[in-house]
């Protein structure tokens, strides 16, 4: 059987898992939110697409940042590891000194935040949230 440069299946399918595992490691990720802190604005259940290069490049499984080019702007809404370990989505309430943020949930009678738990460290940043 003639090949004719073609890709076999399995070798097509075998590349574009791998390329699709490169980009939900370094470059976005999709998530589903839980819980009621960040409501109205995003309710329990919604989708939420989540850009990891929005403030730089960072190494998979670790607080470490290779590049950082950007900070978290007031307002943005960024998903981080709280000092529990836990994933969470907060609303940047602001950076302060020593490279931390502000972490606010818009509902703050129902939000463990930093009004809890106090600045979180830029490296402790998963990504910023680009879509609901």
């Amino acid at each position: 059987m003639e090949n004719n440069g073609n890709l076999k299946p399995g070798r097509a399918i075998a590349g574009a898992f791998f390329i699709a595992i490169l980009m939900k490691m370094f470059l976005f990720d999709f998530m589903i939110a839980e819980g009621h802190s960040m409501l109205p604005a995003i309710k329990p259940g919604s989708v939420l697409i989540v850009g990891k290069i929005a403030y730089g490049l960072r190494l998979p499984w670790s607080g470490f940042y290779l590049l950082c080019w950007s900070l978290p702007k007031q307002g943005d809404v960024v998903v981080f590891y709280t000092p529990r370990g836990e994933i969470a989505v907060k609303r940047c309430a602001g950076i302060t000194e020593g490279y931390t943020f502000i972490a606010l949930g818009d509902n703050s009678l129902q939000s463990y935040d930093s009004r809890s738990y106090g600045p979180i460290p830029i490296s402790s940043i998963i990504g910023k949230v680009l879509g609901i």
